[in-house]
């Protein structure tokens, strides 16, 4: 008995000894050791500090930035959307390390270097982020094979001639944001309006319309819930608590109402699916692929049956697929277009100029897909909008392991951060008014106004570049034509300039114009 209890205890003892190395290791060796590497590659930052790193500082200067709007309309806004990045790149250089608790990251700004990063997906990573996946897993945060099953998978949703046929629901939504207006603007043919909610409406529900077939008002409760996850999680990304371990499984109140989400927007999508399932029963096997839902279960359906189940994807997975059509065909389209209104509101040289190239390409008819892409002057405009107000500011990847980028070789465990906001800002690669509107840049396409250098990527780039690009853009295209042949818009006094992200750019007060009636 002394011997089971002697065995007991010394097996204890070395439980807790490799379990104290492996959290020492975890908080002070490894990222000290990391620390020496890049330094020596010549990587400069502030010294690793024990668990938290720079997570405080970062928080601060956070909250700072959204504590008051840009004092006068600036394009320049670097400093308030990501005020970490501008630090360190102001005390250190670009070549700079940032502690997200014990993890480092290095900024990487050199074009061909982020080629070869973007280039090689199967090598650099995207980075691992638990709650993010709260938010929506998919195609958009799976790796290596089951990433590029996915991407096989749901490709056939989104080529030109399934997004042609969405145009009518991109028609009808548009059609039912600008009735709203019309109520709005009944009596007096001018008024204040906050356009930024109602440019989210009406996203959503195209993304309602084309992913599900259904209407806004069946999807409100998706997106109202996925709207609140954004937001509560970068709360906890941007909070200190983020860097404790084990913090996101405590029963807090945040953490709590995180969980209740996901179940209820599960639930919501899986009712979705499950009634489209007993559609395709009643048509003996036969799936509708007028909708992005359709589409990708006649093509799971078509893999399954060809190759058999482990290549194709569970139920689960389809719901986490919806999911992300909903959350990323809604965030990016309604970032792209408020921004584009707020600066053709500044700019109104420009708004005139996109009106002329909409009447004259086809007056106050419907547009139509043709039309669409024949819009020259609209397609420079949000194209520059997209570079000064990209809607995802940073992308990141990861090192697995030991690997050579470029010229040196990093350690496992480094985070890579691409800057996107920055380097679409550089005045090294745009001249001296990078930061001034100017869609001229864009007259002859994106690869004469970067000189073939990876400067602009609002939607990525290489093999895990956005599949919802073309969508996001078509759809903007309408959207924006059809105000434009109604509207003609203004800044109003109470606009306050206050860029930041909760995921994508967005507003922080909302986008108060004036608008006024022209039909």
């Amino acid at each position: 008995m002394l011997l089971v209890v002697s065995l007991v205890v010394v097996v204890g003892l070395i439980l807790s000894i490799v379990y104290a190395w492996k959290v020492l290791n975890w908080v002070w060796f490894r990222p000290r050791n990391l620390e020496k590497w890049l330094r020596q590659l010549g990587f400069e930052g502030n010294s690793y500090r024990v668990l938290f790193g720079d997570s405080k500082e970062m928080s601060n200067m956070i909250k700072e930035a959204k504590s008051k709007p840009i004092s006068a309309f600036s394009n320049d806004i670097v400093a308030r959307v990501i005020p970490a990045i501008h630090h360190a790149v102001s005390m250190y250089g670009e070549k700079c390390i940032l502690w997200f608790g014990p993890k480092p990251a290095v900024l990487v700004t050199d074009t061909e270097l982020i080629r070869e990063i973007l280039s090689k997906s199967y090598v650099f990573q995207k980075n691992s982020n638990p709650l993010g996946r709260q938010l929506a897993r998919g195609v958009a945060t799976y790796e290596t094979d089951k990433w590029a099953k996915h991407r096989r998978l749901i490709n056939p949703a989104f080529q030109p001639d399934k997004i042609k046929q969405m145009l009518p629901s991109f028609y009808l939504s548009c059609c039912d944001m600008l009735s709203k207006w019309e109520e709005k603007l009944a009596k007096e043919g001018s008024s204040e309006v906050d356009v930024w909610p109602y440019l989210q409406t009406l996203t959503s529900d195209a993304i309602s319309r084309t992913a599900f077939g259904s209407s806004y008002e069946e999807g409100r409760k998706i997106f109202e819930l996925q709207k609140e996850q954004a937001e509560l999680i970068m709360q906890a990304v941007q909070s200190i608590n983020f860097q404790i371990p084990g913090w996101r499984f405590l029963p807090t109140k945040m953490n709590i109402r995180m969980k209740q989400i996901v179940k209820e927007v599960e639930s919501s999508i899986r009712g979705i699916i499950d009634k489209r399932m007993k559609e395709m029963e009643a048509r003996e096997g036969s799936y509708s692929s007028d909708d992005l839902l359709g589409i990708l279960l006649d093509s799971n359906f078509r893999e399954i049956k060809q190759n058999g189940n482990k290549f194709g994807m569970s139920l689960d997975e389809v719901i986490e697929e919806c999911k992300l059509f909903y959350f990323a065909g809604q965030e990016t389209t309604s970032s792209l277009l408020v921004w584009t209104m707020i600066l053709l509101s500044k700019h109104s040289d420009w708004q005139s100029r996109a009106r002329e190239d909409v009447l004259q390409t086809f007056g106050t008819r419907k547009p139509d897909f043709q039309e669409l892409n024949h819009l020259k002057i609209v397609t420079m405009i949000l194209h520059e909008v997209l570079r000064l107000y990209p809607a995802g500011v940073n992308l990141g990847r990861t090192t697995r392991k030991e690997t050579p980028l470029g010229k040196s070789t990093l350690p496992a465990g480094v985070q890579l951060i691409l800057p996107v906001l920055l380097l679409h800002h550089d005045s090294k690669m745009w001249g001296d008014d990078a930061k001034e509107f100017d869609p001229n840049r864009f007259s002859e396409g994106v690869s004469k106004a970067t000189n073939g250098k990876l400067s602009y990527f609002p939607f990525g780039w290489g093999p895990r570049i956005c599949l919802g690009q073309s969508f996001a853009i078509l759809e903007a295209k309408m959207a924006l034509a059809m105000i434009l042949q109604r509207y003609s818009f203004q800044l109003s006094p109470s606009y306050s300039h206050a860029p930041y992200t909760v995921i994508t750019l967005q507003p922080q007060h909302g986008a108060h114009l004036i608008l006024t009636k022209l039909l």
